[in-house]
């Protein structure tokens, strides 16, 4: 059959040799022509999936696919019966107890110390890039590379030795933020099929091999399926506590820090005011919701910690211009970049920005390149 895949796509050269690549298969889409592009480009393919869903928490099944919950068995079917499609082995992984400590319990503290963290940048680095394929080649599966159906770009820096990471050709697609946490050793090993290619043109394509039923899939959005966080916490962070304004004043009560997030308007209780008030930040030691405007939620900077530089790290006192993303839905805002010592950075922005959230990733971008990323310790008031 002809179809219309370019002869050529950026970041996925033709095999050289005899080359086994694993594919993180999840049922999806992406993945799966993920897995077929690298075939059609002479490579020996193997499915992997993780299983990390061990019904320990009362989640309903709500009939739709997500990162973690009891339609679990549904997705692993899907992808086994993708791999037969395919022609390929598949091996599912088991990894319940790891994700429960990378992910949940990483996710569970983050909350309950007021902070909002993001579990799929964690489980990129941690999991899906990490433990996955130390317990697949556990298990004796042997592979040279690994591949992924995300959005994104690779290629090696001569000059430098090190791997670089660039955001996809769609712009609209681009993974670029959830894999900013990725270590060179990650970056060395990793290939992205779709990078050079738009979600339309991997569409296209399903269908005209025939895969149609992959083409219209509703694709995975959340961390779980259902979206009420609530039921991963026991009662640490759920104790009710008063809800006031910048000025003190005790407007209404919460019912649990882990159930707010700044920037959060819906769902405060909290009425007859002139303005419509939004979460300025959570104090968990004094178990306490801080509200203001909407005024209120702009920040001027952050500090970030914990950084990860995919470019060569600049060195303390160093300034940089970059253009910061605090959250994958946010447009990146020019920001001038200055080096702390601790491997802390500074950043102010040329225009303030909506809802600087502690506990989020922050990603440094150069155009298209990723330099690196940090986790946003605070906003700059």
């Amino acid at each position: 059959m002809t179809t219309s895949i370019p002869e050529s796509i950026p970041g996925l050269p033709d095999a050289t040799g005899d080359v086994t690549v694993a594919v993180g298969l999840s049922g999806g889409v992406d993945s799966s022509m993920a897995a077929w592009l690298l075939k059609q480009h002479g490579y020996h393919v193997i499915g992997l999936t993780m299983q990390i869903w061990d019904g320990s928490l009362p989640l309903p099944d709500e009939g739709r696919s997500g990162c973690y919950g009891p339609g679990e068995a549904r997705d692993i079917a899907a992808a086994q019966g993708l791999a037969e499609r395919l022609g390929i082995p598949h091996r599912v992984v088991p990894l319940a107890a790891e994700y429960a400590a990378e992910v949940l319990d990483y996710f569970r503290a983050e909350y309950v110390a007021g902070r909002t963290p993001n579990p799929c940048v964690r489980c990129n680095r941690a999991m899906k890039f990490g433990l996955l394929l130390d317990r697949a080649r556990a298990m004796g599966i042997a592979f040279d590379r690994f591949a992924t159906g995300h959005y994104a770009r690779v290629e090696h820096d001569t000059r430098t030795d090190r791997w670089l990471l660039r955001k996809a050709i769609d712009g609209a697609k681009d993974q670029t933020y959830f894999l900013s946490r990725l270590s060179q050793p990650q970056l060395a090993q990793v290939l992205f099929p779709l990078g050079g290619l738009t979600k339309t043109q991997v569409k296209a394509l399903a269908r005209e091999i025939g895969w149609h039923d992959l083409a219209d899939k509703d694709e995975s959005q959340n961390f779980i399926e259902s979206k009420d966080y609530g039921v991963l916490f026991n009662r640490d962070g759920q104790t009710p506590g008063p809800i006031i304004d910048l000025q003190g004043r005790v407007l209404g009560e919460h019912r649990g820090i882990v159930h707010y997030t700044v920037g959060q308007r819906k769902g405060l209780g909290i009425g007859g005011t002139a303005e419509p008030l939004y979460v300025i930040r959570l104090d968990a030691c004094a178990n306490t919701v801080v509200v203001g405007t909407q005024r209120d939620c702009f920040a001027p900077g952050l500090m970030a910690a914990d950084l990860n530089w995919i470019a060569p790290e600049p060195p303390a006192g160093a300034v940089l211009r970059v253009a910061a993303r605090i959250r994958q839905q946010h447009h990146e805002a020019a920001c001038q970049l200055t080096m702390e010592a601790q491997g802390m950075a500074t950043l102010a922005f040329e225009e303030p920005q909506l809802s600087v959230t502690p506990g989020q990733t922050v990603v440094f971008y150069d155009g298209d390149l990723v330099l690196g990323s940090g986790v946003i310790e605070k906003a700059v008031e």
